[in-house]
């Protein structure tokens, strides 16, 4: 109704000018008779109301759309009714519906062919690197331990950049299954021996109870893991050797935590860890950072249905948690 009124009120405006033009003209005239001004006035006035009254009950599932956001796209299709108005107004509506649709297959085709492309360049430059990985345990030392040291901080980028450009499919790409906790972190920890040397930072294991086994996408799992315990290691580096692995169950649910010793996060940087590209106080100290580590921590176990738990303290140490709800089948082999 507020819409009709203030589409309506020029006219309104301009009935009431002209009214006033007109009757001043008699007036002006010669022509005094007040009650025929009166009269005139009103039936001006009435044919008016009758006017907008029909108007508006013509055109009142026009205004009630216009005034409703759409919840759905599949919405634009609805007809409004049969007033010329309203049937052009869903003619618009279905031809910027179209030109929606064509538009956003071709950015989703275009994202798929770059997603395509970065698996691909990625699984290519793992072949240079594990050929120059080769030759470098041919090499004296340092040399040799260097030129690993490189390729392994190559590896971790490009891993990266594969599961950025996998998780805009993230979804299509999960293979949901029971995965025993303890064997994913080992294979995790097998996989970065060298670097926990390297950093002279190493893991120490502790279960609560063998077998303990959730559901769970193991890929996903592991590169989740990779991230934690490189980033718990690169902030503990020099100032203490160690972080600790648990896995337990906690009120029927299994929790996998990961604690350091390191830096930890200053206050002022905890609400943002989990924003793209954030790289905070401890990422403009340590380069290497990128931002996209934790961020892509967070949005992948939410996509899992996994919840992530964080303490740090700066100067402390800081500990992850990844608590695998009992709704996920938690059992013990």
């Amino acid at each position: 109704m507020r819409l009709f009124f203030k589409q309506h009120s020029l006219l309104l405006a301009v009935q009431t000018v002209q009214l006033v033009v007109i009757l001043s003209i008699f007036w002006l005239d010669g022509f005094h008779d007040l009650r025929l001004f009166f009269y005139s006035a009103f039936l001006s006035f009435f044919i008016l109301a009758i006017y907008l009254v029909y108007h508006y009950i013509s055109h009142r599932k026009l205004y009630d759309r216009l005034k409703t956001p759409l919840t759905r796209l599949d919405d634009t299709f609805q007809l409004t009714d049969r007033a010329p108005l309203s049937v052009a107004f869903d003619k618009v509506l279905r031809e910027q519906y179209v030109l929606y649709q064509s538009q956003l297959e071709f950015i989703e085709k275009q994202q798929e062919e770059h997603r395509k492309f970065m698996d691909q360049w990625v699984h290519q430059m793992k072949t240079p690197l594990s050929v120059i990985e080769l030759t470098a345990q041919n090499l004296d030392e340092p040399d040799s331990s260097s030129i690993r040291e490189e390729t392994d901080r190559m590896k971790t980028g490009l891993n990266t950049v594969l599961y950025m450009a996998r998780f805009k499919t993230i979804e299509q790409d999960f293979h949901i299954k029971h995965v025993e906790l303890s064997k994913v972190v080992q294979e995790v920890n097998g996989e970065n021996k060298r670097f926990y040397i390297r950093n002279q930072v190493y893991p120490k294991l502790v279960i609560e109870r063998e077998g303990i086994t959730v559901e769970t996408d193991e890929k996903w799992l592991f590169f989740i893991l990779s991230q934690l315990f490189n980033n718990a290691v690169k902030y503990s580096a020099g100032k203490s050797n160690s972080i600790v692995i648990s896995i337990y169950e906690k009120e029927k649910e299994a929790v996998l935590e990961i604690k350091d010793f390191g830096i930890g996060i200053p206050d002022t940087d905890k609400l943002r860890i989990y924003h793209p590209f954030f790289t905070g106080e401890n990422g403009r100290k340590y380069r290497e950072s990128t931002g996209m580590g934790l961020y892509l921590v967070k949005e992948t176990l939410n996509h899992l249905g996994h919840r992530l738990e964080m303490e740090s303290e700066a100067g402390v140490g800081t500990t992850f948690r990844i608590i695998f709800s009992e709704t996920q089948n938690l059992t013990t082999l």
